[in-house]
This record gives C-alpha cells, sequence and structure tokens, in this order.
C-alpha cells in the first residue's frame, strides 16, 4: 500500500520498528547504536566498553568500529586503545545544526524564563529510548540540577520522556515501552505504571509531572509539541528542586509557566517549519515575566492576569497524533 516512505509513522521511527516486521537493516542499526554511545565530543570509550553500552558482542562491535573509523566517523586513539567521535561525524551534525535560527530564538526564551525561577528548562527531542537536550537553560541559583545542550536520559527517568510517551497514540506509545522492555526494563517498568495517569494529565492541564526519577531531590514538567520538520515531538521540560515545589505549587505556579512557554516555542516552530524563521520572533507570544518576590509565596503574575494559555498547539487529533 504505498511507498515505503509512506509507512512511517508520525513519530519519526520506522513502522517495522513499532510492528515487528523486521525489516530494519540490522548493521545500519547497530552502527548508530555505537555512535549513540559516545555522549560527547571528549568520550572516548573501548570496544569492550561500547559491547557493554550496547549489548552487543565484541566481535561485532570490533568489525563496526573498524567500518565507522574508515568513514570518519570515529577516530582511533592508539595511545589510549579506545576511539571517539571522529571528523566526518563532527562535520555532518555541524552542517544539519547550520541555519537553525530557531534554536537560538528558543534557546533565548529558555533563558529569559531560567533566570527567574530557581530551576532549569530544556528543549528535548527524543532518540529511541531517550531523550537528548536540544537546548538547554539553567538559573544561577538551581542548587542540584546539572544538565547540558546533547545530554542524555532515559525516557522513563524525566518528565521530558513521559510527557513524550503521554502524547504518542496508544498503540504507538504501547509498542515503544514493550521495545523498551528488552534493553532498559526498569525505565520501561516505571513507564508503564505510570502510562495511563500521564495520558490523563495531559488530556487534563497539558502537561505531564514526574517526581524522584531523574534524581530523588527534582521534580519535573514537561509539555509534548509537535514538529512537522521532524515529524515527531519534541518537549519542553522544566526542573525544579521537589523541596520547594510541592503538588500544589507545581500547579499553581510552574504549570501556568510552562504552558506559555509552550505555546511560545511552539509557534517559533510552526514558523520555522514553514519557512518563516525570521517572523518568528514578532509572531510568537512573549516568554512570561515572573516576579521574583511572588514565587516564594502566593501566585505568580501569570496566575494574577488575565488569560491563561491552554496547551501548546501539541495535541492534535488525526495524523497519528493525540
Amino acid at each position: 500500500m504505498g511507498r515505503r516512505s509512506e509507512r512511517l509513522t508520525k513519530q519519526g521511527m520506522l513502522a517495522s520498528d513499532q510492528t515487528g516486521e523486521g525489516d530494519v537493516i540490522q548493521v545500519v542499526s547497530r552502527a548508530f547504536d555505537i555512535l549513540r554511545c559516545f555522549e560527547g565530543h571528549d568520550a572516548r570509550l573501548g570496544n569492550l566498553e561500547i559491547s557493554k553500552r550496547c549489548g552487543l558482542p565484541r566481535s561485532t562491535v570490533s568489525r563496526l568500529t573498524h567500518t565507522l573509523t574508515r568513514m570518519g566517523q570515529l577516530a582511533y586513539l592508539p595511545g589510549d586503545q579506545k576511539y571517539r567521535i571522529g571528523s566526518s561525524a563532527v562535520a555532518m551534525s555541524t552542517s544539519m545544526t547550520r541555519g537553525l535560527q530557531v534554536r537560538n530564538l528558543i534557546r533565548m526564551r529558555l533563558q529569559e524564563v531560567a533566570d527567574q525561577i530557581p530551576g532549569t528548562i530544556g528543549f528535548t527531542i527524543p532518540d529511541r529510548h531517550h531523550m537528548v537536550y536540544l537546548e538547554y537553560a539553567r538559573a544561577d541559583h538551581a542548587l542540584g540540577l546539572h544538565s547540558t545542550t546533547g545530554s542524555r536520559i532515559a525516557m522513563g527517568r524525566t518528565a521530558a520522556g513521559h510527557a513524550y510517551l503521554a502524547a504518542l497514540d496508544e498503540d504507538v506509545g504501547n509498542a515503544l515501552i514493550k521495545d523498551m522492555s528488552r534493553d532498559m526494563p526498569d525505565e520501561a517498568n516505571i513507564l508503564r505504571s505510570r502510562i495511563e495517569a500521564n495520558r490523563q494529565s495531559l488530556r487534563d492541564h497539558g502537561y505531564v509531572i514526574a517526581s524522584g526519577m531523574f534524581s530523588p531531590h527534582i521534580t519535573g514538567i514537561g509539555v509534548p509539541i509537535w514538529s512537522p520538520h521532524y515529524q515527531t515531538y519534541v518537549v519542553v521540560v522544566i526542573g525544579v528542586l521537589s523541596a520547594m515545589y510541592d503538588d500544589e505549587r507545581m500547579a499553581s505556579e510552574i504549570g501556568p509557566i510552562i504552558r506559555q512557554l509552550s505555546e511560545t516555542i511552539s509557534v517559533m516552530i510552526q514558523n520555522a517549519d514553514s519557512g518563516l524563521t525570521a517572523a518568528a520572533v514578532s509572531s510568537a507570544p512573549s516568554a512570561p515575566t515572573i516576579h521574583k518576590k511572588m514565587l516564594p509565596e502566593g501566585m505568580n503574575e501569570l496566575e494574577a492576569g488575565t488569560r491563561r494559555p491552554g496547551p501548546a498547539r501539541s495535541l492534535r487529533a488525526g495524523d497519528g497524533r493525540r
């Protein structure tokens, strides 16, 4: 029925990945699994370390790292007998991100909000069973919260991952959890136990809250946004110290902030995907303004204001999206 490209799911994965058709070329998939092991340009790994991370036989890893090295995707370090990301991989990633002005705009919005609340704010995208920070902002006084752009974290351990799974069509989300259970059973069990509650929270409030999963001291809140460009959900997430924000305060203060911020970023993404990046600043709603003196107690300006924005334009009917 139609071309192979039409069998791609709306979440950006091959349909065979979710349905078990088995038509994925395994050697290509495994090569990318190896590249994913290198978190950061300076990461250095040997074949044994890669084998343990990927769950692949060391002989298979050895053949693939040899090939990837000849392609320039990896570089071999004789003195260490280890590999690091190669020049071709760096060049390819640089060329792919060139011209993405909207990322700079998003980073500015994130930092504007991060400067006013004691936490971190991330703009994330899914990568198999992980979420990756495309952009990241942090308040100077955000104690105990540490990540960077490019950081990867398991979906089951972050509000971003929980929000992403909750936004997927039910059958696709369940299939992803089932697939995850083979490699990351603990994370899959966490998601499975919370998926229905997360879906309900997304329907009722427009966001998903996850507490004590990334760290026992951190509570996160995430909002998924559909990106036509990437054909998947990206997620805006805010992390704060649990000791400072209980459930009531998360709902009354951080909830309105992330809804408005997500609405802003959603407009920017839609403009960029339509080729209107230059207009993103003027047409996007302003980032929320928060009076610091009001944050420790009582309502913030967003609650006292005239308009409480609804969920970002991300929960859409049809075309495989919630």
